[in-house]
């Protein structure tokens, strides 16, 4: 990606919307379909009901973020910092968790995994190509 679309000012609020509109749609999936999600992955249903909660809470903070000029950078920082956290978390289930996952459990898991990775790499980056140069005092 070239520098000057990742310095966009559009580009940190495009990141956050579209974070948001993934956590929503997984969120409303999760609760909506807590039952049919849990027989067909293997993941218990009170941790699809409760990341679910969370996720809907999350969207609605960063469709928040998405729309604030200046952009909070230290909070979009801690934004793809906790995308990285939940990306782990996946992995962990995935490698070591207590759940019998299926097939479909295991891409459950893989597609969040990813879809936060991205997401926190395109926030990193947007972050990084804003940054404004410090000033040394003289």
């Amino acid at each position: 990606m070239s520098s000057s679309f990742l310095a966009s000012p559009r580009f940190l609020p495009r990141v956050m919307a579209l974070d948001a509109a993934s956590c929503a749609l997984t969120g409303a999936l999760q609760l909506g379909l807590t039952d049919t999600l849990a027989r067909l992955t293997g993941l218990p249903a009170g941790l699809l009901t409760g990341t679910g909660v969370f996720l809907l809470a999350y969207a609605a903070v960063a469709a928040w973020v998405a729309g604030r000029q200046p952009v909070p950078r230290t909070l979009i920082g801690l934004i793809a910092v906790g995308n990285f956290g939940w990306a782990a978390g996946c992995a962990l289930l995935m490698a070591a968790g207590p759940f019998a996952l299926t097939g479909l459990g295991m891409a459950w898991l893989l597609a969040q995994a990813l879809t936060v990775v991205l997401l926190g790499e395109a926030q990193w980056m947007g972050l990084r190509a804003t940054r404004t140069p410090q000033v040394a005092a003289a």
